[in-house]
């Protein structure tokens, strides 16, 4: 039995908060290296062995710059040409052996359930992690019914991407 769900396009915001969600989920740790600069250099100043004060705000400054390259480079996907197929309208069709990403009855493509690497649920929607930076979100309007919901539920903890 497959389920059927109504036309989709990913939004492009979405994609860039999903995006960075996972950058820091990832690189959380590297927070620590701005923190421990500014805590080596308040030791520092604070027993007169070297006083200064441009650490703190090239701290901050490189810290701010990280994110906001990572910001620009998500924002650029969405702008790119060869990404464009990210955020088009489709269709799915979901059972226990694939995803069907379907532009037209004719038009498609195939996601095996071996290449969603993770999954998880927000308020609004599932979300499939497919690789680095890469998501199929499926929010819980496109589904036609709660048996649908239901489902789909069951089929991602059968595949074990649910606990």
């Amino acid at each position: 039995m497959a389920i059927k769900t109504k036309k989709y396009a990913f939004d492009k915001n979405k994609f860039i908060a999903l995006s960075m969600k996972q950058l820091f989920q990832e690189q959380w740790m590297w927070l620590f290296v701005p923190l421990a600069l500014i805590l080596i250099n308040a030791g520092l100043n604070i027993f007169d062995v070297y006083k200064n004060y441009w650490i703190y705000i090239l701290t901050v400054i490189g810290a701010l710059g990280y994110v906001i390259f990572w910001a620009i480079q998500f924002t650029g996907i969405t702008q790119l040409e060869q990404y464009k197929q990210l955020f088009g309208k489709y269709r799915y069709e979901i059972d226990s052996r694939q995803i069907l990403m379907k532009v037209s009855d004719t038009e498609g493509g195939v996601i095996k359930w071996d290449m969603v690497k993770s999954a998880y649920k927000e308020k609004e929607a599932h979300v499939l992690v497919l690789g680095k930076y890469q998501f199929l979100y499926l929010p819980f309007v496109i589904f036609s019914t709660d048996n649908d919901k239901k489902l789909f539920e069951r089929i991602m903890k059968d595949k074990g991407l649910y606990q």
